[in-house]
C-alpha cells in the first residue's frame, strides 16, 4: 500500500469513474484500471463494483477509502510541519468558501496574502456552507471560510471548530416606492431606516433554495418574527432573489456587504432589522479539530482579522 495506491483509491471514490479519475490525476484510464486491479489483487477483495451505471464502491472499498483519507491527511500534515521546522514558506493551501463569500472576500484579501507568502499555492474549493463542512468531515480541506449561525451551536460540533472573525448585518430588500418606507424609522447607529417586520406578515418573498446558509439565516429571522411567508419563488442565487425583490416580485433578506457585489440597473428600497429578530450571520473560520494548523494558514486567519476587525485567536 504505496501513497501512489492511496491517492489512486481516494481519487476514483472521490470523483465516481475511473475516466475522470485518470483525467484528474493526468494518467491514462487503462493504466488507472490495471493498477486497480493490482490494488485489488493485493488487498483480495473489490474495492468497486462496476456496473452499467458506473462504479458502486463496496464495503472493503469504503474501509480502504478511510484509511487512505486518515494517512495522506497525517501525511500531508507532517510534511507542512516539517516544511515550517525548516522555515519554507512554500506548499499549498486548500480552502473552501462559497461562491458569493469568494466574490467579496477574495480580493480583499488574497493579495496581501500572496504579496506576504509569493510562493504559497492556493486551491479553492467552492461549495455551499453544508457541503463545506462535509468537505471538513472528510479532510479535503485545510480549512473553510464561511458563515453562521450568530452564537451558533455548530461551534459544538464534534469533529469541527469554528473561530469567529466577524459579525454582519442581513438587510431586507424591496421595491423602490414600497410603502414600507414610511414604516420605517431613523437610527443614528444603523446604516439604514429600520424597519419592524409586523410591517411584512402578508408581502410575499423571494427566497433562496432551502439548504443554503443564506436561506437558513432568513427562515431564522421570519420565524423570530411569527411569520409564516408566502414564499412565491426560490432561486439558487441570492442575488436573482434581490434583482427580482427590486422589480416588485416579492421581499428578501440579503447581507448588506453582499447588496452591491453586483453592479447593474436594480435598486430598490433596503431596510435593516430590528436587533430583536436576530438578523446577523458570523463570518467563521473552520478546522477539523485534530487537524494540524500550519502557520501560513494561521497567518491568513490573522489577516482576515485584522481586515475586518476580528479579535478571534487563530487555531493552534
Amino acid at each position: 500500500m504505496t501513497e501512489r495506491d492511496l491517492i489512486f483509491v481516494k481519487t476514483i471514490a472521490d470523483e465516481g469513474s475511473i475516466s475522470r479519475a485518470a483525467h484528474k490525476l493526468y494518467i491514462s484510464q487503462p493504466s488507472l484500471s490495471h493498477c486497480l486491479q493490482r490494488i485489488e489483487d493485493e488487498v483480495g477483495a473489490k474495492l468497486f463494483i462496476r456496473g452499467p451505471t458506473g462504479l458502486t464502491i463496496t464495503y472493503v472499498g469504503e474501509r480502504y477509502y478511510s484509511v487512505a483519507t486518515e494517512i495522506l491527511h497525517i501525511y500531508n500534515d507532517f510534511q507542512q510541519e516539517v516544511g515550517e521546522m525548516k522555515n519554507l514558506r512554500s506548499g499549498r493551501i486548500t480552502v473552501g468558501m462559497t461562491t458569493y463569500l469568494a466574490t467579496w472576500l477574495l480580493p480583499q484579501v488574497l493579495p496581501e496574502f500572496r504579496r506576504k507568502y509569493p510562493n504559497v499555492s492556493i486551491e479553492l474549493v467552492e461549495k455551499s456552507s453544508t457541503e463545506l463542512e462535509k468537505e471538513l468531515a472528510a479532510r479535503r480541506l485545510d480549512f473553510a471560510v464561511m458563515h453562521s449561525f450568530a452564537n451558533s451551536s455548530q461551534q459544538e460540533k464534534s469533529t469541527i471548530s469554528f473561530y469567529p472573525i466577524t459579525r454582519s448585518p442581513f438587510i431586507l430588500a424591496a421595491p423602490t416606492g414600497t410603502r414600507l418606507v414610511s414604516l420605517a424609522r431613523k437610527d443614528p447607529e444603523s446604516p439604514l431606516p429600520v424597519l419592524d417586520l409586523a410591517h411584512v406578515k402578508r408581502c410575499p418573498f423571494v427566497l433562496v433554495n432551502p439548504g443554503q446558509r443564506i436561506r437558513q439565516i432568513s427562515d431564522h429571522i421570519l420565524w423570530r418574527a411569527g411569520i409564516t411567508p408566502e414564499v412565491v419563488l426560490t432561486t439558487a442565487s441570492y442575488e436573482t432573489a434581490h434583482r427580482l425583490a427590486c422589480q416588485g416580485l416579492g421581499l428578501t433578506f440579503l447581507p448588506l456587504q453582499y447588496k452591491d457585489i453586483f453592479q447593474g440597473p436594480y435598486t430598490g428600497e433596503y431596510f435593516s432589522i430590528d436587533p430583536a429578530y436576530s438578523p446577523y450571520w458570523d463570518l467563521c473560520v473552520a478546522v477539523t479539530k485534530d487537524s494540524y494548523i500550519s502557520n501560513t494558514v494561521q497567518m491568513f486567519i490573522h489577516l482576515l482579522n485584522s481586515l475586518f476587525g476580528g479579535k478571534t485567536q487563530a487555531p493552534k
